[in-house]
C-alpha cells in the first residue's frame, strides 16, 4: 500500500454530501451534491490497510481487485485504477449506486473503525474514467462465426452480453419492454440512478457490436423453437419478475398496486412518456394520498422516495420483521453482511417506518381502498403470532405491496423451452450455468432467485464464460462464480 498508516491517520469515513431534503424533493435527480474532490477521495483511498489478507474479495463476488484500485486512486494512478476495475466489473457505474457493498461489510477496518469507502471510490473512478475518454468500444480480436441470444437486458444479461460480444460472438439482447435495461430501467427511481448513465454504457454495447431488440417478447414475438434454430447458445437473464402477492380480504379493491406496476411508470415519465394527466403526474400516483408501503427493503424504500416526489400526504411503510439493531448483530458477525438498522436517502425525506406489523384485510368503500386493519407480531419458535389486543386500523388511499419476488415467469418461453426448476421454482443449472435444455444456459435471479446487483453480474460473467467454452471447446473469459442459488447459500 501506498500509505501503510493512513487508516491510523485518517479514521473519519467521508462520503459526497446529499441535497438538503426541501430541494432534492423537487426533483428527480441523483440525491447527491455534484462533485466529490479527488484529494478527499484519495484520502479515503489511503485508509485501506495492507491486511494480509483482504476480505473485502470474500464480500465481493465479482472477486473485484479492490486493494489495487483503491492504491492506485491514492497514488494518483486513475488510468490504471478503471483498468483494475474494468478487468472484473463490467459497470461499476452501476454497483457503484446501487449495490450494498457487502465488500464494506468485510473490510478488515471495519472491525474496530468505520471501513474503507470501497463503493465511493469505485462510483468515481469510472465516472473520471467517463469524464476523461477512457471507456471506450473493447472490439474483438476475431469473429467466431456463432451466433447467441441473451433474453433479458438486466445487469445479468448485459454483463453476459458485453462478454461474449468481446469474445468474438455475434451477440443479441432480447427485452420485452420497450427500452433496454430491465429493472434497471424501470424498476430503479431516477433518484437512485438516472438513465442516462445505462444509455451512455448501451452506447459502448453497440459500438462493440452487441445488437439489442427491445419490444420483442420472447416466447411470443419470437417462439422458442425459432429462437434455437437461429441461435446456437441462448442465455436466460430474464429475472425473478413474479411478484410475492398478499392474498387477504380486500385485495380486489382499486388502490392496492404491486411495486413494479408503481415504480416503473413513474420512470416513464421522467423519460417523457405521454402518460401523464394535466399535472404531470401517471396514472397511478401519490399525489395527495394516505400511502401505505408493505414491505421494508429497497423496493419500499424507492416506493418511498417515489411517493414523497409525487406529494404524498403521507407515507407509512410495513415490515413484519421487528426493528433491526443500531449496531451490527451478533448473529451476523464480522465479515458477514450485518443485520443492521438502516437509513436510506429515501428514509431521510420523511414516512413512518413500523416494525412487527402484519396485516389481516383490507378495507374499501365503493370498490375503492380506503384503510387497512393490522395487528403487531412477535418471533415464537421461528413464527410470527399475533401480540392479542395490538389491532390497529390505519387509514389508506394507495398500498404498494413490496414484498419481493418468487421466482420468474413460467408460461411461455420457458415452458416452451422445456427448462427444469429448482427447489425453489428457480430455472435449474449445472454447475456450468447449462439448463437441463443442452445449449441453453440461465444467469441472474431467474436461475439464482432475487438477489442483489452484484451477483447478477458476476453471474453473466460467469454464464457467459460457459457459453463461450460450450461453443469454442475452451474459454478465456473469467468466470468469478459457481451457479449456487439463495437456498444453498
Amino acid at each position: 500500500m501506498g500509505d501503510a498508516q493512513g487508516f491510523l491517520k485518517h479514521t473519519k469515513r467521508e462520503l459526497p454530501e446529499r441535497r438538503p431534503v426541501p430541494l432534492r424533493l423537487m426533483d428527480w435527480k441523483e440525491v447527491y451534491k455534484e462533485g466529490f474532490p479527488h484529494e478527499t477521495l484519495q484520502t479515503q483511498a489511503s485508509r485501506c490497510m495492507d491486511c494480509g489478507i483482504p476480505f473485502c474479495h470474500n464480500g465481493c463476488p465479482l472477486g473485484n481487485l479492490i486493494p489495487e484500485w483503491n492504491d492506485l486512486v491514492y497514488r494518483g494512478n486513475w488510468r490504471e485504477g478503471i483498468d483494475r476495475l474494468h478487468a472484473t466489473n463490467n459497470f461499476p457505474e452501476f454497483t457503484g449506486r446501487l449495490c450494498p457493498a457487502p465488500c464494506e461489510s468485510s473490510c478488515v477496518l471495519g472491525i474496530n473503525q468505520d471501513p474503507v469507502t470501497i463503493k465511493q471510490v469505485e462510483v468515481e473512478l469510472i465516472e473520471n474514467a467517463f469524464d476523461e475518454g477512457w471507456v471506450a468500444p473493447v472490439y474483438p480480436t476475431r469473429l467466431t462465426g456463432k451466433k447467441v441470444a441473451v433474453v433479458g437486458s438486466g445487469p445479468a444479461g448485459l454483463a453476459a452480453a458485453q462478454q461474449l460480444t468481446r469474445a468474438g460472438h455475434t451477440v443479441t439482447v432480447f427485452e420485452r419492454d420497450d427500452r433496454i435495461g430491465g429493472l434497471l430501467r424501470y424498476g430503479i427511481p431516477e433518484f437512485k440512478m438516472e438513465k442516462r448513465f445505462i444509455d451512455r454504457r448501451l452506447a459502448q454495447m453497440e459500438a462493440e457490436g452487441t445488437v439489442f431488440k427491445a419490444g420483442v417478447n420472447v416466447g411470443v414475438d419470437i417462439t422458442a423453437a425459432q429462437l434455437r434454430e437461429k441461435f446456437d447458445a441462448v442465455v436466460l437473464a430474464g429475472g425473478s419478475t413474479i411478484a410475492r402477492d398478499l392474498p387477504i380480504p380486500g385485495r380486489d379493491l382499486d388502490g392496492i398496486h404491486q411495486a413494479m406496476e408503481f415504480l416503473p411508470l413513474s420512470n416513464r415519465v421522467q423519460l417523457g412518456d405521454p402518460i401523464t394527466d394535466e399535472d404531470g403526474l401517471p396514472p397511478i400516483n401519490a399525489r395527495g394520498k394516505k400511502v401505505v408501503i408493505i414491505g421494508g427493503g429497497d423496493t419500499g424504500a424507492d416506493c418511498l422516495g417515489t411517493s414523497h416526489r409525487q406529494g404524498a400526504a403521507s407515507v407509512h411503510q410495513f415490515e413484519i420483521m421487528p426493528r433491526p439493531p443500531e449496531e451490527r448483530a451478533d448473529s451476523t458477525p464480522w465479515p458477514t453482511y450485518p443485520l443492521m438498522y438502516r437509513v436510506s436517502s429515501a428514509h431521510e425525506e420523511g414516512g413512518e417506518r413500523v416494525y412487527s406489523v402484519n396485516t389481516e384485510r383490507f378495507v374499501g368503500q365503493e370498490g375503492k381502498v380506503t384503510a387497512l386493519q393490522a395487528h403487531e407480531v412477535q418471533m415464537v419458535n421461528g413464527r410470527f403470532e399475533k401480540i392479542e389486543g395490538s389491532d390497529f386500523t390505519l387509514e389508506a388511499d394507495l398500498v404498494l405491496l413490496a414484498m419481493g419476488f418468487t421466482g420468474p415467469q413460467k408460461p411461455g418461453l420457458l415452458e416452451d423451452l422445456g427448462v427444469g426448476y429448482d427447489q425453489r421454482g428457480n430455472v435449474k443449472r449445472d454447475n456450468e450455468f447449462q439448463t437441463t435444455v443442452p445449449g441453453v444456459f440461465a444467469a441472474g435471479d431467474m436461475g439464482r432467485g432475487q438477489s442483489l446487483i452484484v451477483w447478477a453480474i458476476a453471474e453473466g460473467r460467469a454464464a457467459a464464460s460457459a457459453v463461450d467454452k460450450f461453443l469454442e471447446g475452451d474459454t478465456a473469459l473469467p468466470s468469478p462464480i459457481a451457479p449456487t442459488t439463495v437456498a444453498q447459500r
